[in-house]
C-alpha cells in the first residue's frame, strides 16, 4: 500500500495494465489539455503514511488488552480490512497492529459505504468503525445501505464508559444499539470485558453464516482497555473451530428430483442468480446448470458478474425477454422484491433456493423451496439435470440482447444530437465513451472494477456497463437509496482492487472507474482525498446537471404544484466539481463537449493506471436533459441490465 513515489516497484506493476496502442496515441496527443496544475500546489503525501503502511506488524500476546484479544480474533477471522475516521481509537489501532490492512478517511459515514463496498466486490467481511455519539450517527444511512444490500459489515463502535452511565458527560444518553435495529442481523453492547473473546465468536458466526447482514458491536472504554495477564482471565477463550462451523446445508435428493420435474417441463426457465450466488463462490457451478439445459441467467444484486454478460444464455442485457420465462429459479436472492417488482410474469412459478429457510416464500409465493447452500445446490442441479437444448429460448434471449443494444445506440445518436443543442454533454454519451474504453478498445474488458452511481445518470450508464467475472460491477443503489455513497465504495472497491482481495486478484494494481452525480458528489467527494492519500487509482466520472435529480418536482405543475418550490432543487451552475478534485490531491478534467468525453477518459485512465493518480472528470450537462417533451426519452425508467438491481 506505499505510493508509487515512494515505492516504484508498485508503479512498474501496475504499468501490465497499461492500456496500448491507440490509447497511448490519445493519450500523447491530448497531453497539453491534461489538467496537472495540482502538481505546482505541493500536494504531498505525507512521510509519515507510507513509512506507518510499510511497518511491520506488531501481533498482540499476554498481556492484553481487551482491544487486543478482539483484533486477534479479527487477524484469525480473516477479516480483510477496516475502513474508518479517527475514534474508537484503542479498537482500531488494535487492529491495525495485527496487521489487517487498514484505511482512514474523513468522514465515518463514508468509510462505511467503502467497507460495504470492498465486501460487494470481494464477499469478503469488512469493518468499519465510528465513535460515540455524532461519529456514530454519521454512519446510519450507510449501515442501511448494507442491510439491503445483506454485506458481511462488522460494525465496531466506542461508547465511552460503563461508569458514566445515564450522565450528560461523553454523551453518555446514547445508546447505540437501539440505533441500528432492523439494520443489523447481530448486535450487542459489551458490558463484561473477560466475554470480549466470546462475543468476538458470536459476530464472526453471524457475519460466516447463513444471510450476511451486519454485525454491530459496541466497545465501552472498561472493555477495550481492560488488561488481561493470561487467557485464564477470559472465558470461552476458543479457537474459531470451537465456536462457529464452516458446514453448510445441503439439499435433499427428493427436492433436486421436484427441481428437476420443474425444469425439465419449463420452456423458458432462468435463474435470477444473486447475493448468494457470489458470497458462496457458486459461478463455475451456475455456469454448468445453465450451458447443460439451456437455462438462460439474469443477475441481481449489489454487485455483477457471477454469470458473464456475453455468455449466449444470458439475459442481463436481453431485459425484453424476462416476461416470456415461464419458470424463475431464485438463488441467493435475499433482499426480496414485492409482487410487480420483478419483470417476470405475475403468474409465473417460483423456486426459491436458499439458506434460510425463515425467508422462503415471503413477499412470492413459491412452487418450491429449497433450503441450502447456494453453490451445494447448484451443484446438485448439475449433477442430476439431463442435458437439454432450447435453441429458440436462446434465440430470443439474441435477440433481446440485440433490441436493447440497439435501443443504447439510438439513445446515443440522441444524446450527440442533443449535446450539440445545449452545449454540453448528454448522459448517452458519457455511457457510451465508458462503455466503448472498457470493453471496445485496448483494456481487457475483464479488468476494470466498476462503482456503478448516481440516479439520473445510471438510467444511461447501467445499461453500457458490462461484467464478465465475479466482483467486477459494484451496484451502488440497491434496494436502499442511499444518497451519494459512490465515491465511499470507490474507496473500498479500489482498496480490494489493490490488495488483490478474492475474485479481484487477477486484477491487483488495476485502476477503478466511478459514475456518480453532482448531488452524491457533495456526500462523498472528500473522500477523493482518501483516494489520494493511499494512491488508489480511480476515475471519477461527475454528471453535473446543476440540480437534484428530481428537479422538476419543483415546477409549476410539478408535485408541489407551485414555482415557489423549484429553488430547493436547483444548484449554481457550472460548478467545478473538477477543481475540488485537483485541490484534494487528484487531477481534474471539465469536459463540456461530447467530442471532448472520450480523450478525457482515456487520459484519466492511462495516468490511473501508470501513475496511481486518480482523477475527477466533471462533465457539464443541464437539468433539461431529464426533460422527455425537450429532450426525450428524457429520464429513463428502466435502468437494467440486471434484474431488480436498482431501487426497487
Amino acid at each position: 500500500m506505499a505510493t508509487d513515489r515512494d515505492n516504484p516497484a508498485s508503479a512498474v506493476s501496475r504499468r501490465k495494465f497499461v492500456t496500448r496502442g491507440a490509447v497511448a496515441a490519445a493519450v500523447a496527443a491530448g497531453a497539453k489539455a491534461s489538467t496537472t496544475e495540482r502538481r505546482d500546489g505541493n500536494i504531498k503525501v505525507p512521510p509519515e503514511v507510507p513509512a506507518s503502511l510499510t511497518e511491520e506488524p506488531r501481533p498482540a500476546d499476554f498481556p492484553m488488552t481487551g482491544a487486543q484479544i478482539f483484533a486477534r480474533a479479527c487477524k484469525q477471522e480473516g477479516l480483510a480490512a477496516l475502513f474508518c475516521a479517527p475514534g474508537n481509537y484503542v479498537v482500531i489501532n488494535a487492529i491495525a497492529s495485527e496487521g489487517i490492512p487498514c484505511y482512514g478517511g474523513r468522514t465515518e459515514g463514508m468509510m462505511c459505504s467503502a467497507a460495504d463496498g470492498f465486501s460487494r466486490v470481494t464477499g469478503e467481511v469488512s469493518a468499519a468503525s465510528g465513535t460515540e455519539g455524532p461519529g456514530f450517527t454519521n454512519m446510519i444511512m450507510n449501515i442501511g445501505a448494507a442491510n439491503a444490500a445483506r454485506s458481511p459489515l462488522l460494525v465496531l463502535a466506542s461508547n465511552m464508559t460503563l461508569a458514566l452511565e445515564d450522565t450528560e458527560q461523553g454523551i453518555q444518553r446514547v445508546y447505540q444499539q437501539p440505533t441500528t435495529e432492523g439494520m443489523k442481523k447481530y448486535g450487542k453492547r459489551l458490558i463484561s470485558p473477560e466475554r470480549v473473546h466470546e462475543y468476538a465468536g458470536y459476530a464472526f458466526r453471524q457475519l460466516k453464516s447463513g444471510v450476511p447482514r451486519p454485525v454491530h458491536l459496541d466497545f465501552p472504554g472498561e472493555v477495550a482497555r481492560r488488561r488481561f495477564e493470561s487467557s485464564e482471565e477470559l472465558r470461552y477463550f476458543h479457537d474459531k473451530s470451537k465456536y462457529r462451523t464452516d458446514s453448510r446445508p445441503h439439499p435433499s435428493a427428493k427436492e433436486i428430483g421436484k427441481a428437476v420435474a420443474l425444469l425439465e417441463k419449463a420452456e423458458r426457465p432462468i435463474i435470477v442468480a444473486s447475493a448468494g450466488v457470489f458470497y458462496s463462490k457458486a459461478w463455475d457451478a451456475l455456469k454448468a446448470v445453465a450451458e447443460k439445459a439451456d437455462i438462460a441467467v439474469v443477475e441481481s444484486g449489489p454487485s455483477r458478474g457471477h454469470f458473464a454478460d456475453d455468455h449466449p444464455l444470458s439475459a442481463n442485457t436481453a431485459p425484453g425477454a424476462l416476461l416470456s420465462a415461464d419458470l424463475v429459479v431464485l438463488v441467493g436472492q435475499y433482499c426480496m422484491p414485492n409482487i410487480g417488482e420483478y419483470s417476470f410474469d405475475p403468474d409465473i412459478p417460483y423456486i426459491r433456493i436458499d439458506p434460510d429457510a425463515a425467508d422462503i416464500g415471503r413477499n412470492l409465493p413459491i412452487e418450491l423451496g429449497i433450503v441450502s447452500c447456494e453453490r451445494a445446490a447448484l451443484e446438485a442441479l448439475a449433477e442430476a439435470l439431463p442435458p437439454k437444448k432450447r435453441p429458440s429460448w436462446r434465440d430470443e434471449l439474441a435477440a433481446a440482447r440485440a433490441a436493447f443494444e440497439s435501443e443504447n445506440d439510438e439513445h446515443y445518436r440522441q444524446g450527440l444530437k442533443y449535446s450539440e443543442q445545449a452545449s454540453c454533454v448528454h448522459p448517452a454519451v458519457i455511457a457510451k465513451g465508458i462503455g466503448d474504453l472498457l470493453y471496445h478498445g485496448n483494456v481487457p474488458r475483464d479488468q476494470t472494477t466498476v462503482v456503478s452511481g448516481g440516479y439520473g445518470v445510471a438510467r444511461y450508464t447501467r445499461r453500457r456497463l458490462r461484467a464478465f467475472r465475479p466482483g467486477q460491477i459494484c451496484n451502488g443503489a440497491y434496494q436502499y437509496g442511499a444518497i451519494g455513497p459512490d465515491i465511499g465504495y470507490t474507496v473500498g472497491a479500489g482498496a480490494a482492487v489493490q490488495q488483490g482481495t478474492g475474485p479481484q486478484a487477477p486484477y491487483k494494481g488495476a485502476p477503478v472507474v466511478a459514475v456518480t452525480g453532482d448531488a452524491g458528489f457533495a456526500y462523498s467527494g472528500m473522500e477523493v482525498e482518501t483516494l489520494s492519500k493511499y494512491r488508489i487509482p480511480a476515475v471519477i466520472v461527475v454528471y453535473n446537471n446543476n440540480a437534484w435529480g428530481v428537479w422538476r418536482s419543483g415546477e409549476s405543475g410539478g408535485r408541489s404544484g407551485t414555482s415557489r418550490a423549484q429553488h430547493m432543487y436547483l444548484f449554481q451552475e457550472n460548478l467545478r466539481y473538477d477543481k475540488i478534485g485537483e485541490a484534494l490531491g487528484a487531477r481534474g478534467e471539465y469536459v463540456t463537449k461530447a467530442a471532448d468525453f472520450e480523450p478525457a477518459l482515456r487520459r484519466s485512465y492511462e495516468i490511473a493506471a501508470t501513475e496511481g493518480v486518480s482523477t475527477v472528470v466533471n462533465c457539464q450537462a443541464t437539468k433539461e436533459f431529464w426533460s422527455a417533451r425537450d429532450y426525450p426519452p428524457g429520464l429513463l425508467q428502466k435502468v437494467e441490465p440486471g434484474c431488480m438491481s436498482y431501487y426497487h
